[in-house]
């Protein structure tokens, strides 16, 4: 089977975690016998426009900078955003624009080439993905890892709305992340019948505690300031959707009844300014340590050894990942379980005859409701281990890398074999 797979996010450009997962997907499918050939996003033109990585074939086409073009051609909501927004509104437009040429004029018309399916992540390639899916006459996947909707925690972009719709009714098959993340996608009314589930998921050999030596979870936790205190963790985007605002409203609770607790907060976004009034405010500044920057993938699992739980309070999450690596590390966690929320399909909060606890779920808009799960981890090692023991169970069971990869497979070979 040739894939023409279509991620604007691939190293070496990564902006979130879509870059992982599609090199984690696409080496997979090789190692499984399958032609991948990646059409990637090229930002400042400094990447190679062709090369093999891992086994595949990687196409970055220069991009050229179109900005000045938009209001000629893009709605009123549009023009209307903040100029880097608007900037990568139009990188975004031209990605999809020159990967269609290159296919269309390059790879099929010159070399002649031959494709089988066409996959496409989110809107920000669906675009070409809707376009080729018509001019080469094969059957489009499109992966949903979120939508507009809940991404913006209102109505969001009408643009991207519409992209999104185009994109759900042009595919053959809609692949999203979670169950939660299909009733959202069926409540907007994109077709039940082409929807599948594969959940997410992590390398459980890299995201393993066994493999991290004792003298460099010491030594950071020295660097940090925390030595022998309990520490809690949160790394994510710092956004509303993330929620955490609510975990550091729910210190002080937590301060009261763990007095020498250490929360640790790593990563980037627009409530850096908040969240740091926020700690001034609460008067809880020697117990919160704010980290604006991103975390490399080999710092983060250093964290993740590091803490005595982790906790990630989401107002809208389609599917966790940096749960899921917490978990793999052995860690309980605390999640937040309402609206569109993947995590409590990730997580079992109670034990069950076909399911050991392995965190607990949390209202993300009630900081003492984080807290009071967050306590009850604090102040009991053996409960700690314990839920730590299972959470890693839980990824071996469910959530590797090699299970995501065959089940994705599984959809693209269907669906080819049926001729879309």
């Amino acid at each position: 089977m040739n894939i023409l797979y279509l991620c604007d996010e691939f190293p070496p450009y990564f902006r979130g975690g879509l870059g992982t997962y599609a090199v984690e997907m696409t080496w997979r499918f090789v190692r499984e016998g399958e032609n991948v050939l990646v059409f990637a996003r090229n930002p400042d033109n400094k990447a190679v426009t062709r090369d093999l990585y891992r086994g595949v074939e990687v196409h970055r086409p220069q991009t050229v900078e179109a900005t000045d073009i938009l209001p000629a051609m893009v709605p009123q909501d549009v023009r209307l955003w903040a100029p880097q927004a608007q900037k990568f509104f139009a990188e975004t437009l031209m990605y999809n624009i020159l990967t269609c040429t290159k296919v269309v004029n390059q790879l099929v018309a010159r070399e002649g080439r031959k494709f089988d399916l066409i996959v496409a992540h989110d809107w920000l390639a669906s675009l070409a993905g809707i376009i080729l899916k018509k001019h080469l006459r094969l059957p489009l996947v499109v992966h949903f890892h979120s939508t507009e909707k809940g991404r913006s925690g209102g109505s969001g972009s009408p643009t991207i709305r519409e992209i999104e719709r185009l994109a759900a009714l042009t595919a053959d098959r809609i692949v999203t992340v979670s169950y939660a993340m299909r009733d959202e996608l069926i409540g907007l009314g994109y077709p039940e019948a082409k929807i599948r589930v594969v959940y997410n998921a992590v390398d459980e050999k890299k995201y393993d505690p066994a493999r991290v030596p004792r003298e460099e979870v010491e030594q950071l936790r020295k660097e940090l300031g925390i030595g022998e205190s309990p520490m809690i963790f949160f790394v994510g985007r710092l956004s509303w959707v993330k929620g955490a605002d609510s975990l550091v409203q729910a210190m002080p609770y937590i301060l009261r009844e763990v007095p020498d607790a250490k929360l640790v907060v790593v990563g980037k976004g627009e409530q850096e300014g908040m969240l740091s009034d926020m700690v001034r405010r609460l008067g809880i500044e020697k117990s919160v340590i704010l980290k604006f920057e991103y975390l490399p993938e080999h710092q983060r699992i250093l964290y993740y050894a590091a803490c005595d739980v982790a906790v990630f309070p989401s107002r809208y999450e389609p599917f966790g990942i940096v749960c899921t690596e917490a978990m793999a590390m052995g860690k309980p966690v605390v999640v937040g379980a309402k609206g569109t929320s993947g995590l409590r399909e990730q997580v079992h909060p109670c034990d069950l005859p076909h399911a050991k606890r392995c965190g607990s779920h949390v209202d993300p808009d009630v900081p003492y409701d984080i807290a009071k799960f967050v306590i009850e981890l604090l102040k009991d090692r053996e409960l700690r281990e314990r839920l730590g023991r299972n959470a890693r169970e839980r990824v071996l069971e469910r959530f590797t890398l090699d299970r995501a990869a065959m089940e994705t497979l599984s959809i693209y070979r269907e669906l080819v074999q049926k001729g879309g």
